[in-house]
């Protein structure tokens, strides 16, 4: 059970930053190319998945010996990161979530700062390093610990610089103001909401 679970996080991580970090690069030509955006990311993602799914055996040999308690551990936070995944989610509704103000210039959106929101800028992210931290110390495979670590960095360092630069062109100085009063990834402990 614990390989299935490794292995299918595995297989579809590549998934989100194959499509966020073109259309956060180029939202003009996404916005041109439309609903076909959500082609690229299944095409560019299949000789990942397969490749990972051939070499499933080899990517899953490599697990630690966690502690019982990390092991529990681990399941909390994937509850957590889950709920809180799916808090965020009701915040910003399925259109959003899947990217349509980002594929298309007739849908800008409305700037979201209520919720999980009020506390970070961006807890679809949060929530999923929680999830990935959650199912490394569940499942003891290294390969997720590597996606988990990999997941944080590309984020905090590509994903999230490029989203808040096509943010900021959306909604000008709301989200500037936004932006000064709420962290971007890691909520402050003695903070007020927005």
């Amino acid at each position: 059970m614990t390989d299935i679970i490794a292995l299918i996080t595995i297989m579809f991580w590549p998934v989100i930053p194959l499509f966020w970090i073109p259309v956060h690069f180029a939202t003009k030509f996404f916005n041109k190319l439309g609903y076909l955006t959500y082609l690229m990311p299944v095409i560019a993602w299949l000789p990942f998945g397969h490749i990972i799914y051939h070499n499933r055996a080899f990517i899953l040999q490599y697990k630690l010996a966690l502690p019982v308690v990390l092991n529990i551990a681990g399941i909390v936070l994937l509850i957590a990161g889950t709920l809180l995944h799916i808090w965020t989610g009701q915040l910003l509704g399925i259109r959003r979530i899947i990217g349509i103000p980002e594929i298309t210039a007739k849908t800008k959106g409305e700037l979201v700062t209520k919720g999980a929101f009020s506390v970070v800028r961006n807890p679809i992210y949060l929530a999923h390093a929680i999830i990935f931290a959650g199912i490394f110390l569940f499942t003891e495979a290294v390969a997720v610990g590597a996606i988990t670590i990999l997941d944080f960095l590309i984020i905090n360092a590509v994903v999230i610089p490029l989203e808040e630069k096509e943010l900021l062109k959306r909604f000008g100085e709301d989200y500037k103001l936004y932006k000064n009063k709420v962290p971007a990834f890691f909520p402050r402990i003695h903070a007020g909401k927005y």
